[in-house]
């Protein structure tokens, strides 16, 4: 009861503050998007446009990050078992060939790379057993690092929009109150009339600067959250392979 009664209150006094701020600006200020449009200056509509441009950058990093995402895993889930038969047989042509027909999974693009450079030192006359190992070693190194900056493409322009465009729409709300300071001085007036359109042309920006931010933030740490999770399943996929490889090793020397 304590906080409905306390609710109404604060939205009573809400309504009475904008009650007065409409007569005391004499019911000018814009509310819907195209008046306040007209209403800003031509610095905060840049800020605007930025911002616009810069949520559709943050988005369009979202749509690709997630279509690739799914699927990596999508492909991941049909590779694992198949590649793993395969192998269990021995038949590493075969587990090659399942690799390649799942090249947008991240674990297939790491077991090729490993299994090609095992077959062709294996194929070569005079290979080392040793250095057959390191080199399927080095090449699963090698494509574990590329595949995950391919996985965190975009990701850098994703943080980089979270944490500068409150600061643009910042640098919208300062010209607003400074407009506003302007208007006093231009109408010799006081009071809300005078300041009215400059500090919701403030309100604006920083708003729409929010808007922009929070949601590039948010899918930020959860895609950085999925590409680690990828990064675990691409090591425990080498280590596997390399365990693999030992064994395979054992059974040509007996």
């Amino acid at each position: 009861m304590f906080a409905t009664h306390v609710a109404a209150a604060l939205l009573s006094h809400v309504s009475v503050a904008a009650t007065w701020i409409v007569q005391e600006g004499g019911g000018a200020i814009a509310t819907d998007p195209l008046g306040l449009w007209k209403a800003m200056g031509w610095v905060a509509r840049t800020v605007v446009i930025i911002l616009f441009i810069m949520s559709g950058w943050s988005i369009g990093v979202m749509i690709d990050r997630w279509m690739a995402y799914s699927a990596a895993r999508k492909q991941s889930r049909a590779f694992a078992p198949a590649v793993a038969g395969a192998l269990r047989d021995g038949r590493i042509d075969e587990a090659i060939k399942v690799a390649e027909r799942n090249k947008k999974s991240h674990l297939a693009k790491v077991v090729t790379a490993g299994l090609m450079e095992f077959k062709a030192h294996q194929d070569s006359p005079g290979a080392i057993p040793g250095e057959t190992i390191e080199a399927s070693k080095r090449a699963l190194e090698r494509t574990e690092a590329i595949v995950h900056a391919e996985l965190k493409r975009g990701l850098g322009g994703l943080a980089t929009i979270g944490s500068t465009a409150p600061f643009v729409g910042l640098f919208g709300t300062v010209m607003g109150i400074l407009n506003a300071f302007i208007g006093i001085n231009n109408s010799k007036a006081t009071g809300l009339a005078a300041v009215a359109g400059g500090i919701a042309e403030a309100l604006v920006t920083t708003a729409i600067g929010l808007l922009v931010a929070i949601p590039a933030v948010m899918m930020f740490n959860y895609l950085t959250g999925r590409v680690e999770a990828f990064d675990v399943e691409m090591d425990n996929s080498s280590s596997e392979l390399i365990d693999y490889f030992l064994k395979k090793r054992g059974d040509i020397r007996r």
